[in-house]
């Protein structure tokens, strides 16, 4: 039977600006913070996994290291796209559970502010605004599972407007998904690590610039700075731990990575859904949970778009029933099921490595009872997930400890 791996501590640096830090401060700030939270020292470590995209310095971990403790510890540098964050837990997570440590340090930096919005191509806008006039792509039909185009904007933009082809829908899709975004935006104004923390109302967030249709500005994830980490240890490790430390420590009772699966129609164009979907079952098996069991979801809403195919993709509706979930309110914080309650990626921000390490810091608050103003109550468990197109899906599902 393979070894049992928790939370034991976790940290999110504010995201945002931050123009006199660098990637190893922001880093060092993420790990120092997540070994306090955790009562233990970088000598107690035993192997460290440190992700970053966008070209830092040659391996980041081991500049890392050379900030807050070298130790002689395997490191291992990982790049996986949006998924980056979610590949360093699961490096650590793996080393873990092959008892090859007890304990282990994951952690995901970027520095982005400036950077614009990444991947923005004149086509997406086109295409969307094509379909939003004739109901297809181009002069075909959208096709299920992969889309044309390989800027971001414009994969997510499709992508919604194609769920709302395979499922018909009577209304505007630019309020429906300008709707969305409203929630996030509403959430955080409750956290105060948010890059963003304004109200904006539906007005506001219609009129914007449009990005890729029917995605405006506000519905698209900002490119920000920041960084978070988490300590994981074994199940072992941790009863030899204070009653203060397990009381805490959070349950990883899933960790799942996916990529793009054969598909005879394309090799190149990414399958958002299908790798989604397949680690959502896989990590609801191994959890031994459906989707009913969850208190509360952190999901990869890189545009408005995304939230609403990701509600079908996770199995929080029944197929198709995307709209009718987000209709019922049950997303927002205060519903049976809140979504984002962070204020997602299109208000917390999104530093690439760091988001999918963020989205865990986010569900640990709550299953600790240390959220603040946006604690969810009774919470016991949590999903958070991660894409990244390359392509890589990463699901974690968390329990509060008995």
């Amino acid at each position: 039977m393979s070894e049992t791996v928790w939370i034991l501590g976790v940290h999110m640096t504010k995201f945002g600006k931050h123009p006199d830090e660098d990637l190893v401060d922001l880093a060092s700030e993420a790990a120092l913070g997540a070994l306090a939270d955790a009562g233990v020292t970088i000598g107690e470590i035993e192997v460290l996994a440190a992700g970053n995209v966008t070209g830092g310095p040659a391996g980041i971990g081991q500049q890392l290291q050379k900030q807050i403790g070298q130790t002689g510890i395997p490191v291992y540098n990982v790049t996986n796209a949006c998924a980056t964050g979610a590949t360093a837990m699961r490096t650590a997570i793996m080393a873990i559970k092959a008892g090859e440590a007890e304990l282990g340090l994951a952690v995901g930096v970027e520095k982005l502010s400036g950077a614009g919005l990444l991947g923005v191509g004149g086509t997406a806008r086109a295409d969307g605004e094509r379909w939003a006039a004739t109901g297809r792509f181009g002069s075909v039909a959208p096709m299920d599972g992969w889309v044309g185009t390989e800027t971001m904007p414009g994969v997510f933009a499709q992508i919604g407007m194609q769920y709302l082809y395979d499922h018909p829908y009577d209304g505007a899709p630019l309020e429906l998904f300008a709707r969305i975004s409203e929630k996030n935006h509403a959430h955080s104004t409750l956290n105060p690590l948010a890059a963003y923390t304004k109200r904006m109302s539906l007005d506001q967030i219609m009129n914007d610039v449009m990005v890729a249709y029917p995605n405006t500005r506000p519905m698209c994830s900002p490119n920000c700075d920041g960084a978070a980490a988490a300590v994981l240890v074994s199940g072992s490790a941790l009863r030899r731990l204070s009653t203060g430390q397990r009381r805490r420590a959070v349950k990883v009772s899933a960790s799942v990575l996916t990529s793009d699966p054969w598909n005879e129609a394309c090799q190149v164009l990414p399958d958002v859904s299908t790798l989604t979907r397949r680690a959502a079952a896989a990590a609801y098996e191994a959890a031994g949970v459906g989707p009913g069991d969850l208190d509360l979801v952190e999901l990869h809403d890189c545009f408005a778009t995304a939230e609403l195919i990701h509600y079908d993709n996770l199995g929080l509706c029944e197929p198709g029933g995307a709209v009718d979930l987000f209709d019922s309110g049950a997303t927002w914080r205060d519903g049976r099921l809140p979504v984002n309650v962070s204020g997602g990626l299109q208000s917390k921000g999104h530093p690439i490595a760091a988001t999918g390490i963020a989205g865990i810091w986010e569900v640990c608050q709550h299953l600790r009872d240390e959220a603040g103003p946006r604690q969810i109550g009774g919470a016991r468990v949590g999903l958070a997930h991660v894409i990244g197109l390359g392509s890589a899906c990463g699901v974690h599902i968390l329990e509060k400890a008995s």
